[in-house]
């Protein structure tokens, strides 16, 4: 395993919608959402290209959730809307989408980690991607399904994180013009973090 470099990797979003968000019940919807918003700035601060899917988006009226699309409206406009497929890794949109990236570094993020991501994450490592899975940027509905998911991805070599990781690796040096800009991003996050569970600032 190698350390994670932000020219050979891109950012996956997977089923970010506002019901799908309503799912998570392992941390607040509002944090996984907090994370998922830091993970898309991060990228654009660093250049890392963003694929982004959902899943029955029209039939259900499940919409894409707000506060994502401002930040990467490129990544917003071509994401991929499956009509049922439930690995994304399925859908040969989704791969191409990937592969045009040309990264093979996959940092994922599903709304629910053991539906969502779980599959995606294994497929996608099974096709020879090195995969981060971002647990913090989802969650489960329930703990012990939760559990179950991480044991599964990290049996099949994925590697779990969570975005504070994500963006320390990523930085490589706070001193760096970019690494200001993650710091940043990241003690944004964190005070956001705290803030939410009434500790003072």
């Amino acid at each position: 395993m190698t350390s994670l470099k932000a020219q050979d990797s891109a950012l996956l979003l997977i089923d970010h919608q506002v019901i799908s968000m309503g799912f998570i019940r392992t941390q607040s919807p509002e944090t996984a959402k907090m994370n998922s918003v830091t993970l898309v700035k991060a990228a654009k601060v660093l250049d890392i290209p963003n694929v982004w899917t959902s899943s029955t988006e029209d039939d259900n009226q499940d919409w894409w959730m707000p506060g994502l699309e401002e930040i990467n409206p490129h990544a917003y406009a071509n994401r991929v809307k499956r009509t049922g497929i439930i690995d994304s890794w399925d859908d040969p949109n989704f791969v191409r989408a990937v592969e045009a990236t040309g990264r093979r570094t996959l940092i994922m993020a599903g709304t629910t980690n053991d539906g969502c991501l779980i599959y995606t994450a294994i497929s996608a490592k099974q096709a020879g991607y090195e995969v981060y899975a971002v647990l913090d940027a989802g969650g489960s509905v329930f703990q012990i399904s939760d559990q179950a998911a991480q044991l599964r991805m990290m049996q099949a070599g994925v590697i779990l994180t969570t975005t504070a990781a994500v963006l320390g690796e990523l930085a490589k040096d706070w001193a760096t013009p970019h690494g200001a800009e993650i710091r940043k991003l990241l003690a944004e996050n964190l005070t956001t973090a705290i803030g939410g569970f009434g500790l003072s600032k």
